[in-house]
């Protein structure tokens, strides 16, 4: 014989019960069946709450029951045939009559027991029960509807009770053994005292029912058919790429129970591991997926068996120098709390035995430093204890699994993969058994804890990474380009997920929790609520995903100076936006030990030369231990191009014109002319070969007329180019009768730096550079003679977007 429990969330509405029929339908074709119901989804709250409401005198009570009666009424209408229905809704009314003259009771007297209660939650499963008994058998199925309260026998500790199992076993035994019928339907979670007085099995209760008929029957199997395929890696809900346990033993289902999986509750298991009668968790809503099976030892050979965790937790720690070697403490400390009946889910105490830390739910804290602050008392007052220690708003993450302790490292693994990811642990437990380690955090971090947990143990080290991206013009649109191109090419050769969770352009921010669809952002984003940068960071703090980027693709000085705030919360940034690097010298040092002091990786490469590894590069070099003593540089492609177009055919502004169109210049062209953008970009290199500069120390041979320097806007400045193309065409002139060509050229050298408008002859390195090119030259100790030379595209979108991509790929890889 099987056994099957169908929870609330399968017995919801008709819908989900025709489900339940047809699963009833086929698993009795092959065996003899029992099928242990709950009560309709949400059915029971809302009889404690008319209970509540009758109990407070509130009239409300009768909208309560109202819904439940119409519930139970329009279920039965739609399974039971129209010929069948008068009889079925007149008992319906019939037992809906008796619930009602039972809170009537209620709101006449003032007054709920909790006898009276379990009287009033017992028609859930009674009415759900009896309407599903009478919908299978209106199809043609041979079943037969069995009230569990001539089974099961408890003692009165009414809403929690305590099963008489030799009364019960022998009862259930008898039952069966002259039941002739197929199918038998019986309510979950109700009984009745040995008085004959009704009582309640407690939390778990349809699946306690439903073990202790499995074992007293010796049924084969136990069922236990929810709303979701068995039990998860973790909470699915929380971690996307969670998938079903194929197979997992007791022990382990039970400390994944216990730490927050809700398919089981442990205590309602125990008659049926005592019997060692396997246990599946199946879908109803896809009864097709193989579930989850519990068996005393599973067949499974991964150490760890999953991912657990317990929310809303406070921890409470109770230390001083009197507890040192004096016995009594721990015994005092939770006989307190045992009297208040407050369940300790994490207990850990120091070996100096100077403190005891344990961790309980948040509803319990006030009650628990009320209660310990009284029992010690007196060890306070005289300072030999300090006062109690209380942290709200914790969580309890735990990894699972039987075959933990012959694994080496597991633990120091679980506490890297969290430190990594900049989840601080309060508090750590783990039995000798190592079935289970335990680590305190911050509830905020839950999620990220889980994902990078589940990446490191389950998902075949891919590593996913968040990027909440900041600018969709020339550079950020390609970027999208780009990742969308090479998601699947990443995950299949690199093993590395790139998500776009949030965009923003200069008036819209869009944010997606699972992902942006690359494929079509622009409508969302036109679509998407207005921009607000605090609102914009205040979400990414939120969503405290593992691996968070944010990458800045704006020229914003605004957007720059939110990095820190960003690398604070532990959030990596990825930026070709160059005001931060080149800001006041302190602000720069800054950026990088907030980068080193979270965790957070600060990447800036298209600072420099675009996707060119020019900072890599000087990075490596002075890594390695070289010292550079001078770089020259052509650093702007915008300038190059610039020069490199300019003739007597073209004029001054119809190439600057040009260059603004293909995207070589910035928004603002009068950034790249004016030289300060490349003031920046030598500024950078000489930081990052360690000499502290600020830009103002640059030396910058402007060559444009005062006109254009002093324009006010950019179309003023633009029209200087026209006004003044005299003064560039005798620049030009006199390069050409040189036989040189012009190249805006970046000089360090000796701790001091310049920019200006150069003639290069032809025998030199920067002679032949073309298009937009940028070209570097490193002068260092071991490069003293030939300079080591990098050369390529400079200026453009796609290299730059590419040089970010980089770099987010980097991240990836570390």
């Amino acid at each position: 014989m099987k056994i099957l429990k169908f929870g609330g969330s399968s017995v919801a509405s008709s819908e989900n019960i025709n489900k339940v029929i047809n699963i009833v339908k086929e698993s009795s074709s092959k065996h003899k069946i029992a099928v242990v119901v709950s009560a309709l989804g949400g059915v029971t709250d809302l009889l404690l709450e008319a209970g509540d409401l009758a109990c407070n005198s509130d009239a409300n009570y009768k909208k309560s029951l109202a819904i439940i009666e119409e519930r139970h009424l329009q279920v039965a209408r739609e399974l039971i045939p129209v010929n069948s229905q008068s009889s079925v809704l007149g008992t319906i009314k019939s037992m809906l009559n008796k619930l009602e003259s039972t809170l009537e009771g209620v709101f006449l007297i003032n007054e709920l027991s909790a006898k009276t209660s379990d009287k009033i939650v017992s028609f859930g499963e009674l009415l759900s029960s009896y309407i599903i008994a009478e919908a299978i058998k209106s199809n043609q199925l041979d079943a037969i509807l069995k009230n569990s309260q001539e089974l099961v026998v408890t003692d009165e500790n009414f809403s929690n009770a305590s099963v008489k199992f030799e009364k019960t076993n022998l009862l259930i035994k008898s039952f069966f053994k002259i039941n002739t019928h197929k199918v038998v339907i019986l309510p979950g979670f109700v009984a009745l005292t040995e008085k004959g007085e009704v009582s309640t099995l407690g939390r778990g209760g349809s699946d306690y029912t439903a073990a202790i008929i499995t074992a007293a029957t010796n049924a084969s199997i136990l069922e236990i058919w929810t709303d979701v395929s068995g039990m998860y890696t973790a909470n699915p809900k929380i971690v996307k790429q969670a998938f079903p346990i194929k197979d997992i033993s007791y022990q382990e289902a039970m400390e994944l129970s216990h730490f927050g999986a809700k398919v089981l509750y442990p205590p309602t298991i125990q008659p049926v591991l005592e019997k060692e009668i396997p246990i599946v968790i199946k879908n109803t809503f896809d009864a097709k997926a193989a579930g989850t099976l519990i068996t005393k030892v599973s067949s499974n050979t991964n150490p760890i068996k999953g991912i657990s965790h317990i929310e809303n937790m406070t921890l409470i720690t109770l230390e001083g120098s009197g507890m040192v070697g004096i016995p009594g403490f721990s015994k005092r400390l939770f006989g307190a709390l045992s009297q208040e009946k407050i369940n300790i889910s994490l207990i850990t105490q120091a070996s100096s035995e100077h403190s005891i830390c344990i961790a309980i739910n948040n509803s319990d804290a006030e009650k628990a430093k009320l209660v310990i602050d009284s029992e010690f008392s007196y060890e306070i007052e005289q300072h030999k204890v300090n006062p109690l220690l209380v942290e709200n708003n914790n969580a309890i993450v735990a990894l699972v699994g039987d075959h933990m302790k012959s694994h080496q490292g597991i633990s120091g693994k679980m506490f890297s993969t969290l430190g990594k990811n900049n989840v601080n642990i309060r508090a750590i437990a783990q039995g000798a058994s190592e079935k289970n380690i335990s680590a305190v955090i911050a509830h905020k971090d839950i999620k990220k804890a889980l994902n990078s947990l589940h990446s490191e143990f389950f998902e075949g080290q891919t590593k996913q990474l968040n990027l909440f991206v900041v600018g969709v013009g020339n550079v950020g649109g390609k970027l999208l380009e780009q990742i969308k191109q090479q998601q699947q090419y990443l995950i299949d050769n690199l093993k590395i997920q790139v998500r776009v969770i949030a965009l923003t352009n200069s008036k819209k921010m869009l944010f997606n929790e699972d992902g942006i669809d690359l494929k079509n952002w622009k409508t969302p984003l036109h679509n998407a609520e207005s921009l607000d940068m605090n609102l914009f960071h205040e979400k990414v703090t939120e969503l405290n995903y593992r691996n968070s980027i944010f990458v800045d693709n704006t020229a914003n000085e605004s957007i720059s100076n939110l990095y820190a705030d960003y690398l604070k919360k532990s959030v990596a940034v990825v930026t070709c936006n160059k005001i931060a690097c080149s800001s006041n010298y302190s602000n720069y040092l800054n950026l990088k030990k907030l980068a080193r002091e979270y965790n957070a990786p600060f990447l800036f490469e298209t600072n420099v030369g675009a996707g060119l590894p020019i900072i890599d590069t000087l990075k490596n070099l002075i890594a390695s231990g070289d010292k550079v003593t001078k770089i020259q540089a052509v650093l702007s492609g915008s300038l190059n191009f610039i020069f490199n177009n300019f003739n007597t055919d073209t004029s001054f502004y119809e190439v600057v014109e040009q260059a603004g169109v293909e995207g070589f210049t910035e928004p603002d062209p009068r950034i790249d002319l004016s030289g300060v953008d490349v003031m920046r970009k030598i500024l950078i290199l000489a930081r990052e070969s360690g000499t502290k500069l600020e830009l103002n120390n640059i030396e910058n041979d402007s060559f444009l007329p005062k006109l254009s320097l002093d324009a006010d806007s950019v179309t003023d400045f633009m029209e200087t180019l026209k006004s003044e193309s005299t003064h560039f065409n005798k620049i030009q002139e006199n390069a050409e009768k040189n036989n040189c060509r012009l190249k805006y050229v970046a000089e360090f050298d000796n701790g001091i730096a310049k920019v200006g408008l150069k003639e290069i002859p032809s025998d030199h390195p920067f002679y032949n550079l073309d298009g937009s090119d940028n070209i570097v030259l490193f002068f260092t100790e071991r490069y003293s003679q030939q300079p080591l030379i990098i050369k390529g595209a400079g200026a453009g979108a796609d290299v730059t977007a590419s040089g970010l991509f980089a770099d987010i790929i980097r991240m990836g890889n570390n």
